[in-house]
């Protein structure tokens, strides 16, 4: 057979960029391709190579670290910054006024209180004076939240340190986990930090890491869950593969049942606190319960499955759904006890607790429904059997339905979920326009805010790193952009249902951190595969660190209206940059 000498077919669509298909690698490695640095793993870690060129040697101990040195660091980092000068501004800011307060009386009492209308300032008093009152106040957010937040007042005192220290420990925890995720989802430790360093460095995660709200730690509890779905997923196939043992098979591949898988499980307790610290959680429980079942769909047709999506509708749909949603409503209803404690005498326990007393139990006589809206039920039955405290605790979760859906008051800063990704109107948390002499101030006039902004170049360059994951699980069938876009549509979609309400940019914090691993998908094509040429990697890393560099100093550059910092008032004019920011 005669030679290609560059002039047929193959030569000219060379010079076009064409390559011929690479053969399929092995079956284990197509289920799970080995992770960096690990010890054992089939090639060598792509970086080892480089270091033995420069004449390093890594001990053999250390090879299995690499993967949790980067990281580490990266959330060393992140965590000084959030906790350096935590408790300023030292007053109570935005809407910690209900949730340091609320947090306070469940310790006290297994459910929320009302306060005095000077409650503020005496907690804020020298000597302090904590207004502790016993009698039951409405609220209408579940009590997760305001429970972890309480575990830092019962450490060092009712205090802006004592109520915001857990939650800038969620925050530093946040950014070790997502570095971990990301080196699992793109098997690499280099992006796994490059993952972790950009969360470190976004305005709108810091400043949520230095306020007691409950939005981060939804946000906890949603990256948690989807980084245990993704250690599943891993184990899951290599338990396929030791059962295949490298040869796919239809027949196997149909039948085979995946077995105990303890990390759904966990993601599943991780959904249910997302719950029960915000209802936003719920439709994460829907959207991962959908991802876990594609994955195992694409497990099983890798494995050789001739009908995969019947065969995991057929094993895994059920166990997805006890995994996800059935544990996920146990983990809610479990996290009332408190309030499912206390009595039901009228005024002596949680707000409602004696409604269901002497009531006989009927089933409800609406629903909403997706699309139809508030539909009557043709029917109702006897719900009597039910025991009192659930169905107190039925009634109180109308009450708080209803408010939450039609909660339309106007807002100064409220926005539109179009608007966020772009970071149309931000949320000042606290501002101060001191003089000369006063809090700092040296000029005539300066500004003192803390401004819930997302770092503007990371959140831009993410608008363009959501495009590029479109096309990548669009048109390439990558399921690591598919992923990434499940994450970022369970924080985001949802809201556009409510574009009526009183809604805020700061709820985005949910989805930043998938926000950020698409950044850090779109610089990993920046720098090129691994077999590309020495010119178009050195080119694409040069292009992908400048992009990490110029975050960063955009992060330093609005430092001081993430923290309060007193600064010249011609300095905060300076960033504010679009009219809709003040």
């Amino acid at each position: 057979m005669p030679q290609d000498d560059g002039r047929g077919w193959a030569g000219r669509l060379a010079r076009f960029g064409y390559r011929s298909p690479e053969p399929l690698p092995p079956l284990a490695e197509r289920l799970v391709p080995p992770m960096p640095e690990h010890p054992g793993a089939g090639a060598a870690p792509a970086g080892l190579p480089r270091l033995r060129a420069a004449g390093l040697r890594l001990p053999e101990s250390l090879r299995g670290s690499i993967g949790w040195l980067g990281p580490l660091a990266v959330a060393l980092f992140g965590g000084l910054l959030r906790f350096w000068h935590l408790g300023s501004p030292g007053g109570i800011i935005f809407d910690e006024t209900y949730y340091a307060k609320d947090s306070y009386s469940l310790w006290q009492g297994g459910y929320e209180t009302n306060w005095a209308d000077t409650a503020n300032s005496q907690i804020l008093s020298t000597p302090q004076v904590i207004p502790y009152k016993t009698d039951p106040s409405f609220i209408v957010h579940p009590p997760v939240g305001k429970w972890i937040i309480g575990m830092g007042e019962q450490v060092f005192g009712m205090h802006p340190l004592g109520w915001r220290f857990m939650v800038a420990l969620l925050g530093t925890a946040s950014i070790l986990m997502l570095a971990r995720i990301a080196r699992r989802l793109f098997r690499s430790t280099l992006l796994g930090c490059v993952a972790g360093l950009l969360l470190s460095v976004d305005g709108l995660h810091f400043v949520m890491s230095r306020t007691a709200l409950l939005d981060l730690i939804v946000m906890f509890w949603i990256l948690a869950a989807f980084g245990f779905l993704l250690i599943d997923r891993d184990h899951t196939r290599g338990r396929i593969a030791r059962v295949l043992d490298g040869v796919p098979d239809a027949l196997t591949a149909h039948r085979m049942r995946l077995g105990w898988r303890p990390y759904r499980l966990a993601a599943g307790v991780c959904v249910g606190l997302a719950c029960s610290t915000k209802w936003s959680g719920m439709y994460v429980a829907a959207f991962f319960g959908l991802l876990t079942v594609f994955w195992d769909i694409g497990a099983r047709r890798i494995s050789g499955a001739r009908r995969p999506y019947w065969s995991a509708l057929r094993r895994d749909g059920l166990p997805a759904f006890c995994s996800i949603v059935l544990v996920s409503v146990l983990v809610y209803v479990s996290s009332w006890s408190g309030w499912l404690a206390s009595s039901n005498l009228p005024g002596k326990g949680g707000y409602g607790r004696d409604w269901a007393v002497g009531h006989r139990g009927l089933s409800t006589e609406f629903v909403t429904l997706p699309l139809l809206g508030r539909v009557r039920m043709p029917f109702r039955f006897d719900m009597t059997w039910v025991p009192e405290g659930l169905r107190s605790l039925w009634h109180y979760h109308s009450q708080m339905y209803d408010f939450n859906i039609n909660l339309h008051s106007p807002h100064m800063y409220q926005s539109n979920p179009w608007s966020w990704l772009v970071l149309g109107r931000p949320v000042s948390f606290y501002y101060e326009s001191p003089t000369l002499g006063q809090s700092g101030c040296k000029v005539n006039a300066c500004a003192s805010e803390v401004l819930a902004i997302g770092t503007p170049l990371l959140w831009w360059s993410g608008v363009a790193a959501l495009l590029y994951c479109l096309y990548r699980w669009a048109l390439r069938r990558d399921w690591r952009a598919g992923a990434v876009l499940c994450g970022l549509g369970a924080g985001l979609l949802p809201w556009f249902e409510y574009q009526s309400r009183t809604i805020f940019l700061f709820y985005a914090v949910a989805f930043v951190p998938f926000l950020v691993l698409a950044v850090t998908m779109m610089i990993g094509a920046l720098i090129g595969p691994a077999g590309a040429t020495f010119e178009r990697r050195l080119v694409g890393s040069v292009a992908a660190g400048a992009l990490v560099l110029l975050i960063v100093w955009n992060f330093l550059y609005f430092y001081p209206l993430y923290t309060g910092q007193t600064i010249p008032m011609s300095d905060w004019r300076a960033r504010m940059w679009f009219t809709s920011w003040v």
